[in-house]
């Protein structure tokens, strides 16, 4: 039986090296996580897979004793290789029922939803969370689906069986709004890994949410 914490969703952080320039992505995630960041996802799209393992094993070997999870983005075999806490699929990625088999019943798996036919029918599955994505239009990903707004996003969270996380365009301006909907949690991406202290953004954003 999984041992998954929704409030670990509270504030998820979402990496990405395009957005860090000359910046080391551990020393990134480090200041995060000291900012309040309670949630990881490691998401590499472009470097080969050793490298992509390497980091991997030592987010993980950090993160293990704070008790947040490293979740990794769409590379099942990465995170079977690594130990991660689990993994995020997409609607694209590898379907949910090889990934749930393959990862095995401990593992957290999170399903990306990107319009509300995608919410009813992960209510089918037994993902852990769903991502609504993109809540705002975002540079980050540009090809994703028309974005849900807060009132697409307040329906997800009403029409979901699942604890919710709401992705895409998510700030310091906007991050309470985004709560208000009733979502379990942000993640962010550019908000932390682009700005010019991680450690502060994060504190920010966890400040803003609890207002």
């Amino acid at each position: 039986m999984r041992n998954f914490n929704p409030e670990s969703l509270s504030l998820y952080l979402v990496t990405d090296r395009g957005l860090a320039g000359e910046r080391d992505m551990t020393d990134i995630v480090r200041e995060a996580v000291a900012g309040g960041v309670t949630m990881v996802q490691l998401r590499e799209k472009t470097c080969g897979t050793r490298e992509f393992v390497e980091l991997a094993r030592g987010l993980k070997q950090f993160l293990l004793p704070l008790g947040i999870p490293l979740i990794i983005n769409d590379r099942v075999d990465v995170a079977l290789a690594i130990g991660a806490d689990g993994v995020h699929i997409g609607q694209s990625d590898m379907p949910y029922d090889i990934a749930r088999r393959l990862m095995g019943e401990d593992s957290i798996i999170g399903l990306s939803v990107e319009c509300m036919d995608d919410v009813i029918g992960a209510n089918a599955l037994d993902v852990d969370y769903i991502g609504v994505s993109p809540v705002f239009s975002t540079p980050t990903k540009t090809d994703t689906a028309c974005p849900f707004g807060l009132e697409g996003l307040h329906e997800a969270v009403r029409r979901s069986v699942h604890p919710v996380v709401g992705i895409g365009g998510i700030n310091a301006g906007n991050a309470a709004e985004v709560a208000g909907c009733g979502a379990d949690g942000i993640a962010v991406v550019s908000a932390i890994v682009a700005a010019s202290s991680p450690f502060e953004a994060a504190r920010e954003l966890v400040r803003t949410m609890s207002l």
